[in-house]
């Protein structure tokens, strides 16, 4: 009995004891330098901005293949920058359309070149492809049933 009295006591005090809550720091807004924005009826589209921080955007885009709802989507070609907590300048070019997103930057990395046997291997089955293979998943090719 005097365990559980315990016990109960050490809980009702560990519950009741004060939370610790971070102060509110505020902070300065970052004022929006320069903002153009345009949206036409067609579709299509262009901004940008600038910060006070020094981050910069810039992107226009287009409604691809309007009035077809098979293959209607949007393509977008911008640039977005902003300095990195080293001070260096981080600077993104993309395209965005049925290919998806392409960022390009200098500091993305790259992959590392094809190797001249798997190059080859690739060729030669786009050149030369099965001809039993109708390009959709058959699981009795691959032993199952």
């Amino acid at each position: 009995m005097r365990t559980l009295i315990a016990f109960v006591c050490g809980v009702l005090a560990a519950v009741a004891a004060q939370q610790f809550q971070q102060p509110y720091q505020y902070t300065t807004p970052i004022p929006i330098i320069r903002l153009d924005n345009v949206v036409n009826p067609d579709g299509s589209f262009s901004y940008t901005y600038e910060t006070g921080n020094g981050i910069q955007a810039q992107a226009q885009g287009f409604l691809k293949n309007a009035g077809n709802p098979q293959l209607e989507g949007q393509a977008v070609q911008g640039s977005f920058a902003y300095r990195g907590p080293d001070n260096v300048v981080y600077a993104i070019q993309y395209i965005a359309d049925e290919n998806g997103y392409q960022p390009q930057g200098a500091h993305l990395p790259t992959p590392p070149p094809i190797p001249a046997e798997l190059q080859r291997a690739y060729e030669l089955a786009s050149r030369d492809p099965d001809p039993n293979d109708n390009g959709q998943y058959d699981p009795r090719r691959y032993g199952r049933k």
